[in-house]
């Protein structure tokens, strides 16, 4: 249940006693649930439709326990970093190996998306909130201060704004990451999708990026024509790879992706990021309810996650990943809801 828009209510406690806020936001027809854990979109509503639009839960602790970064700001790298080892200016650096007990995923242990943000500022359409994080943090050089604002822009658009500063050179890759499904049914697989992009990252068997960079044409891939997830009258491909939508960052949001569901909800995508990684939720299984009661399983929800290509520190050929002192990291992607 969410609350008057521009609101902040106590959502729970960490097990160290900081309180965990939620900040309910709004405008037009869309409305959203923020929590100060994680940067984390909590709950996601479109007037006229009686079901959430995003995979959440109602209780802090099921996030603690359960959540597989629902709704989350994943960083300081979002994705993956092969052997969890990266070299910058001549130095190299070793991370934590949380994924499969070899490689780096979505900054460790002590990810951005679970961990607490301060709130800034709020009002009825909007939340910005903030985290440091000291130089040495992960592995990570250079201390960074992050900012994240969601705003609501009347009729139904949410608009997502990330901005960082680094003391020195380091790499950072913020992504969010919500799990959507907007027809609130067990199987997001009959929704249609399309990516405006011609390239893709194959993987290996551990999902780390090979190095190369090939066209999505005449592969499972291919999503540049709107079409179903589950492609008609075969079997389901695995989806958890990054398009290759530019080669460097945009000046300002572009059109990457569309969804349609059944229920006839839609959802355009816009970002300035060069990458989006689709995640078809496939290992999901859940083992508490979520949002109003629902179960989550295999494909009970997917991610659509603007971001710097992954393992891009490894690769001469990915998009830059590095911010020096100096610069600005500048993020804004747009989700743009229909009925």
């Amino acid at each position: 249940m969410m609350s008057t828009p521009g609101s902040r209510r106590t959502f729970g406690t960490l097990p160290d006693g900081q309180e965990v806020e939620a900040v309910t936001i709004a405008a037009g027809g869309l409305s959203a649930d923020i929590l100060s854990w994680g940067a984390v979109l909590r709950d996601l509503r479109l007037h006229g439709a009686v079901h959430p639009l995003v995979l959440g839960f109602d209780g802090l602790d099921d996030y603690l326990k359960h959540s597989r970064f629902f709704g989350a700001t994943a960083g300081r790298y979002a994705n993956r970093i092969a052997e969890g080892r990266f070299e910058l200016d001549g130095q190299s650096y070793q991370l934590e190996r949380n994924f499969r007990g070899r490689h780096h995923l979505h900054g460790g242990s002590d990810s951005f998306g679970t961990r607490p943000w301060t709130i800034d500022t709020v009002s009825e359409a909007s939340v910005t909130l903030g985290l440091d994080s000291p130089d040495g943090e992960g592995g990570y050089p250079g201390a960074i201060h992050v900012s994240c604002t969601f705003q609501i822009v009347a009729p139904a658009t949410l608009r997502i704004v990330y901005q960082a500063e680094t003391s020195a050179p380091t790499i950072l890759n913020l992504a969010h990451h919500s799990y959507f499904n907007l027809d609130g049914s067990a199987d997001i697989t009959r929704h249609r999708l399309q990516i405006r992009a011609g390239r893709y990252l194959p993987v290996d068997e551990t999902l780390i990026p090979t190095g190369e960079i090939l066209p999505v044409e005449a592969t499972p891939f291919d999503f540049r024509d709107l079409r179903r997830i589950r492609a008609e009258g075969g079997a389901q491909t695995l989806y958890d790879h990054n398009y290759c939508l530019s080669d460097e960052p945009a000046e300002g949001p572009l059109l990457c992706a569309t969804l349609e569901g059944e229920s006839g909800i839609g959802m355009r995508l816009s970002t300035t990021e060069p990458g989006v990684q689709f995640y078809d939720g496939s290992t999901l299984d859940v083992p508490v309810d979520g949002l109003d009661g629902r179960r989550y399983g295999a494909h009970a929800g997917f991610c659509l996650e603007p971001q710097r290509w992954p393992d891009s520190p490894n690769h001469s050929n990915f998009t830059d990943a590095t911010l020096r002192p100096g610069e600005t990291y500048h993020q804004v992607s747009l989700f743009e809801f229909s009925s």
